[in-house]
């Protein structure tokens, strides 16, 4: 079984690593917010595109007893791609953005 401290390691490296890409419009700025007492972890964009503001979480994770949550995943890649790679298991891996319903139809946990 991984430990809680290899997830956070796991999840705050590719946070980190994501963080160094920068969108191709606007003055846009990632910003990484780790909440180590609570086990959230996001990747924030802001910034402008013209007049136009630009606000959101790119990546949203948070660590609940044996399972990483993935509140929110804006990548092309997939977050959970990525944590599989790293030595994740799936059934320790929740899509939190999917519906409890859907998720029976995933290769992840259901909770």
């Amino acid at each position: 079984m991984v430990s809680l401290e290899t997830y956070r390691d796991i999840v705050q490296q590719i946070l980190t690593e994501y963080s160094t890409h920068q969108p191709a419009y606007g003055d846009v700025e990632m910003e990484l917010i780790f909440d180590h007492h609570r086990d959230r972890y996001q990747l924030i964009c802001t910034g402008w595109n013209k007049k136009r503001r630009i606000y959101g979480s790119l990546i949203h994770i948070d660590l609940k007893g044996d399972k990483i949550w993935i509140q929110s995943d804006g990548t092309e890649v997939g977050i959970a791609n990525l944590l599989v790679d790293k030595g994740i298991p799936k059934q320790n891996i929740v899509l939190a953005y999917q519906a409890p319903s859907l998720r029976e139809f995933t290769e992840f946990a259901l909770v």
